[in-house]
């Protein structure tokens, strides 16, 4: 299976709106009320919100595609795109992938462009916040050298949850992969 890494446009608003809302409702609603998954869903993939983010220079979206099809997206911010502000940080903000796709190196190569960029960028360290019961989520970044160092609230809908805060500091001798 071959995976290519495509990077989102404004003209991939509605690409980027389904496999969003797509992949986070197959990843959360079995564990969250429906009107909390619908509020949050309708706000954080709006055309509105996505196309400031896309516009953000501080702020890159890229696809995961087989065989044409998105299977898979990433978000990285950087600077005052942050959820928490870390100086010579990237922060991966999302990787989801459809179930279909789960074990197949999908999340890998999505991963993997996220280090490539913070290395070209002369980041020190990678960061995400990852939801403290998404335990597979947790494995795949402890098995790529992250290590918790806080928390942070994350609302979904009228829900507070924790978010684990994890990092990994780059060493750009033995990161850089792709370039």
């Amino acid at each position: 299976m071959k995976i290519s890494i495509e990077k989102v446009t404004t003209n991939d608003i509605p690409k980027l709106q389904e496999i969003g809302r797509s992949t986070f409702y197959e990843a959360f609603a079995g564990v969250n009320t429906e009107d909390d998954m619908k509020d949050y869903l309708e706000k954080s993939f709006s055309e509105e919100k996505l196309k400031t983010e896309l516009n953000n220079r501080d702020s890159q979206f890229y696809f995961a595609m087989v065989n044409g099809n998105v299977v898979a997206y990433l978000k990285i911010n950087a600077g005052e795109a942050q959820n928490e502000k870390i100086d010579d940080a990237i922060e991966i903000e999302r990787i989801y992938v459809r179930q279909t796709f789960h074990g197949k190196k999908v999340a890998q190569a999505l991963y993997q462009k996220a280090i490539d960029m913070a290395c070209e960028q002369g980041a020190k360290w990678v960061w995400l916040g990852v939801w403290e019961e998404n335990h597979r989520a947790l494995r795949f970044y402890e098995k790529n050298g992250f290590k918790a160092f806080g928390k942070h609230a994350f609302w979904l809908g009228n829900d507070e949850q924790t978010d684990l805060l994890m990092k990994k500091e780059l060493d750009h001798s033995n990161e850089l992969k792709t370039l």
